[in-house]
């Protein structure tokens, strides 16, 4: 049985346009709201059409010595270009990039993961320091 964590791609977003992208600070202090950006195409943009499009990008954070992570949240979006009229020929294109914010008083890894329709799961992460 193939393991869950064989199924997502990781690549050095800066070369590839599916990774997703979090920004967030590397450090923050307990119990005060931590902000976090992610973004899927951050360096190359991500064609975000009807035929190829981020459907999605869900974002965990997993505390340090945690068997289990927390759901932050899931963002989805729907509008590639399609309409009534056939494919892309809708003026309106959603760009996958969200903005969301959360507080802790543990340290831990923050994870984003974002779904293109035509290449899979992708997978970004980053630490956070907690004082």
């Amino acid at each position: 049985m193939k393991e869950l964590s064989n199924i997502f791609q990781s690549a050095d977003w800066k070369k590839e346009k599916h990774v997703p992208v979090i920004e967030a600070p590397a450090r923050a202090k307990k119990g005060e709201n931590i902000t976090v950006n992610v973004a899927v195409g951050k360096e190359i943009a991500h064609p975000n059409t009807t035929e190829h499009h981020i459907a999605w990008i869900d974002v965990f954070f997993q505390a340090q010595d945690s068997k289990f992570s927390c759901h932050l949240g899931r963002f989805e979006f729907h509008a590639h270009g399609a309409s009534t009229e056939g494919p892309n020929t809708s003026t309106v294109y959603t760009h996958p990039a969200v903005t969301l914010t959360f507080k802790t008083d543990k340290p831990g890894s923050l994870f984003a993961f974002s779904y293109c329709n035509i290449h899979g799961l992708w997978m970004g992460s980053q630490e956070l320091e907690v004082v």
